[in-house]
């Protein structure tokens, strides 16, 4: 399972509903961060990331090439590719102030290009490392069209079984919270009846 939000950037090797092991994670930003950060960058307004996606469809992905992070293992990391992001802008735009309307779709392209390419040689690694082939993907950055895309692709070219949720599933819902509960009952895990509710719990 890949998580990937706001938050999480997390490649999960799931063997059973409550058997859940993280392979791979991020070592600093999450990806949806890359995303809105980025976003940010090129002054659009927050959330950002569903901008890049929206822009990226009309821009060629390969006009601006970004290096990819060297991070060990399975785990990810999105802060050098922010800051070198970053720079990117800072330069061409003290060149030509007007770099980014001029480019705009170029540059979202070629950011998201960099991003999900990323996201999809770890998973590739993950897959050749677990010998597990079922993919899913779940948070809110799994709307992005372009890595639903390319899950579809590895569908077709690697023969990976993917679980992409419905466009209506990729935010935070009630029912994310009504399936866990479901299978906790299957489970006959249950609260006792003496349990009570507290907003605050120290720690």
């Amino acid at each position: 399972a890949l998580t990937i939000s706001g938050g999480h950037t997390q490649i999960v090797q799931v063997n059973d509903y409550f058997d859940l092991k993280v392979i791979g994670e991020t070592t600093d930003d999450a990806v949806g961060e890359a995303f809105d950060k980025s976003a940010k960058i090129l002054g659009l307004p927050y959330p950002g990331g569903p901008l890049i996606d929206q822009w990226a469809k009309e821009g060629n992905p390969k006009r601006f090439p970004f290096t990819r992070p060297k991070v060990d293992g399975l785990n990810f990391s999105f802060s050098g590719l922010k800051t070198q992001i970053l720079y990117f802008i800072q330069k061409n735009t003290a060149a030509n102030p007007n770099f980014i309307e001029e480019n705009k779709a170029d540059i979202c392209a070629s950011i998201q290009h960099i991003i999900i390419a990323i996201l999809m040689e770890k998973l590739e690694m993950a897959v050749t490392e677990t010998g597990i082939s079922r993919i899913a993907i779940g948070g809110g950055v799994s709307a992005n069209s372009g890595i639903r895309n390319a899950l579809v692709e590895a569908r077709v070219q690697k023969g990976w079984k993917t679980f992409i949720p419905k466009f209506e599933y990729t935010t935070d819902n009630a029912a994310m919270i009504g399936i866990v509960g479901y299978y906790l009952y299957l489970n006959q895990h249950y609260a006792s009846r003496d349990v009570v509710a507290k907003a605050r719990i120290p720690f």
